[in-house]
């Protein structure tokens, strides 16, 4: 019987092998023989998660043909990869992907670390902040007083509680933007939002315009639904969107739904201006496509002169365009996993009809606290308290990176929580694997994009400060020193960090 879960074709994978783009090497360096290269880099597309485990590989030939190398080369690297425990083979069955006893399972998407692991590793995979005590506190002693008339009916609410619908509602119309609580859906955080969403537009085989890069997890998620994703490319730096490129997607691949990060964007930090959400509405109204914004980290601007634009929906009067995915998550706590949906009243019908079939619904507690945050003046003021400490945090990874790393570039964003780093010709995907080795966990750029995209790029969260900071730059210097010279670091030993 195959052991074998998915199957990665000859054509995809020299693809996949093809974007890994290695620094050139240096005088004096040697450099591996074909198949160790050609092993090394099948391992790091496992370990990367853009293989996935137990995935079947190509015959030897058909692989060997679509690289153009000899078969010889490919059965040796194949033989190598077994030997170090990322392929198991049997006869009749072909060859599959695994890991080594031992080893986790590569990430899929951006999963925080277990706290028991945070002693010795400085966690840079996850944009989210500790909570902004003591308002996590207040908020939920808060839900706990108005928790006692729910707690007698079946605490089920598809939709979200009406009060909560109605106080999101008005928050969005004090904004300009006039939101019946008919127009919103409460949901377990954004990627709730986001699966649900999928799930009604976009079924297996549908395009989904996304920037190019993007958000990790949303990327993943939309896979994962089988949609098939078209890349818009950003413009650089902080520019952002290249609106006629977008109109030119929008027409020639007629996708059903487009997603984008207008926001302080996830992982640039580039925010939209007002005209660029016009005429990207207007683009996407003329190709009849849906267009997400999504709003998480609309709260989060973190210099005192951002003028902050008009909402993505505030120029889709009618409705029929812009569905809108709101969170508390990203301003306020990661843990409190409350988001919410805003759009016409038939998407939002259809949107709860649907959960029936899905969660049925978000904690009631959570909910309670989220309402009781907007209800009292506590949300802006945790808000407040979560921009000052990504403010520094910022500052503080910026001139650490800058002065560890002076050859790497990026600009500086105005919001968000995320900086989206050049590496210097660095492998990103390497960058990745000898960081966690020396006590650094960073996420490469290809799990930004579509197809192995962005391997020269690494993505940099607002979440330490001060010391830590410092030390991860130092770590992260250590990494590109033994990425450039062409160690594994293997060697390197994880000293415990205490600020």
């Amino acid at each position: 019987m195959a052991q074998w879960t998915s199957a990665v074709g000859a054509a995809q994978l020299a693809r996949l092998l093809t974007s890994q783009q290695d620094r050139p090497a240096g005088p004096g360096t040697k450099r591996p023989p074909a198949y160790r290269s050609l092993a090394d880099g099948i391992r790091l597309l496992v370990l990367e998660g853009r293989v996935p485990v137990a995935a079947r590989l190509p015959a030897e030939r058909e692989l060997a043909l679509a690289l153009s190398v000899s078969r010889t080369t490919v059965a040796a690297a194949y033989e190598a990869l077994r030997t170090e425990g990322f392929l198991e083979s049997r006869r009749g069955a072909g060859s599959w992907t695994a890991v080594p006893a031992g080893n986790p399972l590569p990430a899929r998407g951006l999963e925080p670390l277990p706290p028991e692991a945070l002693g010795s590793m400085i966690d840079l995979g996850t944009a989210a902040l500790p909570a902004p005590e003591p308002w996590l506190t207040r908020a939920v002693q808060g839900a706990l007083e108005e928790l006692p008339p729910y707690a007698h009916t079946h605490g089920d609410y598809p939709a979200g509680l009406p009060a909560l619908r109605a106080m999101i509602a008005d928050r969005y119309s004090a904004r300009g933007i006039p939101t019946m609580p008919e127009q919103i859906m409460v949901t377990t955080g954004a990627m709730g939002a986001m699966d649900a969403i999928c799930h009604l537009f976009a079924g297996r085989g549908e395009r989904i315009a996304v920037e190019s890069p993007s958000y990790a997890n949303i990327l993943q998620l939309m896979r994962e639904a089988g949609a098939r994703l078209v890349p818009v490319a950003m413009a650089e730096g902080l520019a952002g969107w290249d609106v006629d490129r977008w109109r030119q997607v929008l027409r020639e691949a007629a996708p059903r739904l487009a997603y984008v990060v207008a926001d302080f964007h996830n992982p640039t930090g580039a925010l939209a201006d007002e005209d660029q959400r016009r005429r990207l509405v207007d683009a996407a109204r003329s190709a009849g496509t849906v267009l997400i914004a999504d709003e998480t980290m609309s709260e989060l601007w973190l210099d005192p002169d951002v003028e902050m634009p008009r909402a993505v929906c505030a120029f889709d009067p009618a409705g029929s365009t812009v569905i809108t995915v709101g969170s508390a998550s990203k301003a306020f706590w990661a843990g409190m996993r409350i988001g919410w949906v805003r759009a016409a009243p038939d998407v939002i019908r259809s949107l709860v009809a649907a959960r029936a079939y899905a969660d049925l619904g978000t904690p009631v507690l959570e909910q309670l606290a989220v309402n009781w945050l907007f209800g009292t003046g506590g949300w802006e003021q945790a808000v407040e308290l979560r921009r000052g400490q990504a403010r520094e945090n910022r500052d503080a990874l910026v001139a650490a990176v800058r002065r560890e790393l002076p050859g790497w570039e990026f600009e500086v964003p105005r919001g968000g929580l995320t900086l989206w780093v050049r590496t210097g010709g660095l492998s990103g995907s390497r960058l990745a694997e000898v960081g966690e080795r020396v006590g650094v966990r960073v996420p490469s750029g290809p799990r930004f994009g579509v197809d192995g995209a962005f391997e020269g790029y690494v993505r940099l969260p607002f979440t330490v400060g001060g010391a830590v900071a410092e030390e991860a730059a130092v770590r992260l210097g250590a990494a590109a020193r033994l990425v450039e010279s062409g160690a594994t670091g293997a060697g390197e030993s994880v000293r415990p960090f205490v600020a």
